[in-house]
């Protein structure tokens, strides 16, 4: 059954925001594990913040922010909205995971993986990945 279309200018409720980064955390997760990225962590936390998907690929860990956007939305393309502060987080939550995994040394890499999501049937349109994007 499809989830009920958001008329364009009403406000999306906190649950209907949430399922749509789920589903693009899954079709990010879904899209590496295709590749051969070997998944170590989903939604790893610490008080400094949250990386959605922690992987290995290549020798090198990798370090993955999804985002995730309704197509034809009004507020710009996902991988746009990793702005400057949004990726400074994303390294200082990195280094705390370094340090508490001892791997401090280890290679690293930091991408973004971009969603769209059809706003009528809620499925995946799109899935871009930007290796090195920061």
């Amino acid at each position: 059954m499809a989830e009920e279309i958001t008329p364009v200018g009403k406000q999306i409720s906190s649950d209907q925001r949430k399922q749509t980064g789920e589903r693009g955390e899954q079709a990010a997760y879904d899209y590496l594990s295709k590749a051969n990225y070997t998944i170590l962590e989903r939604n790893w936390r610490c008080r400094s913040g949250e990386i959605d998907i922690i992987a290995e690929y290549d020798g090198r860990l990798v370090f993955v922010e999804v985002r995730t956007r309704t197509a034809g939305g009004k507020f710009g393309s996902a991988a746009e909205s990793v702005d400057y502060r949004k990726q400074q987080k994303v390294r200082n939550t990195a280094q705390v995971y370094l340090k508490s995994m001892g791997r401090l040394d280890a290679a690293q890499r930091f991408d973004v993986i971009a969603v769209s999501i059809n706003r009528r049937n809620a499925e995946v349109e799109d899935c871009r990945h930007f290796e090195g994007a920061f």
